[in-house]
């Protein structure tokens, strides 16, 4: 039997700037991008799909989905018996003892805390196995440690390489007062991707959230 692939979804941002309203911020297309990056099982093959949209229209309202495709950046129709990803992604700012929506809260601050909601739909015919999502970390924001959620059905891992490499808790080197060098974990600030891991198959109709929170420098 062949080992399933992973799904992944990827969440890049290109610029995060606290100097601009939010608002502006997710209407912009040139200031954040949201990618999604589909590795899905299909007949026993491993099928890549990518979809580019801006945050702004998953904010609006769109979704968007994770399939199989012949070609890179374009999606197909969904073949019987396959997993068909739907993926939802929401922002709110924390202001106030309140989470206000990214769309209506105006000037961000720094200080202010920003969080990430990804809800993920199983709408195909077969069970997505391994099931992976992969959140960025914004340029001019930092992690805010222990806000992605664990269970016993989800792992956490980070990177802070750029997604080349993810631990539960990614280690550096550090020179100590002797010269000698040590193995140490890294701080949340040098963060730069969150990885969602579910122990089990999404099977269809199937729903996972996961979240995590960023704090703007």
């Amino acid at each position: 039997m062949e080992t399933v692939g992973p799904a992944k979804v990827s969440f890049c941002a290109t610029r995060f700037s606290k100097e601009i309203t939010m608002s502006r911020l997710f209407r912009r297309t040139n200031v954040i991008f949201l990618t999604v990056l589909g590795l899905l099982l299909v007949g026993g093959a491993v099928a890549f799909a990518q979809h580019n949209a801006t945050l702004t229209r998953v904010l609006a309202g769109r979704t968007n989905i994770v399939t199989a495709a012949d070609e890179p950046s374009v999606l197909a129709e969904v073949p019987s018996n396959r997993p068909l990803i739907k993926l939802v992604l929401a922002a709110a700012i924390e202001r106030d003892n309140k989470t206000i929506p990214v769309e209506v809260a105006g000037a961000v601050s720094p200080g202010e805390v920003v969080n990430f909601t990804l809800n993920s739909v199983n709408e195909g015919s077969a069970p997505a196995r391994e099931y992976r999502a992969v959140g960025q970390i914004p340029p001019g924001t930092t992690f805010v440690a222990n806000s992605a959620p664990v269970d016993a059905a989800i792992q956490v891992r980070y990177s802070i390489d750029g997604g080349q490499e993810f631990s539960s808790i990614p280690m550096i080197d550090e020179k100590q007062a002797d010269g000698t060098i040590k193995r140490v974990a890294a701080p949340v600030s040098m963060y730069t991707q969150v990885r969602f891991e579910w122990a089990d198959a999404l099977a269809p109709g199937g729903k996972l959230v996961a979240s995590y929170q960023v704090r703007v420098k």
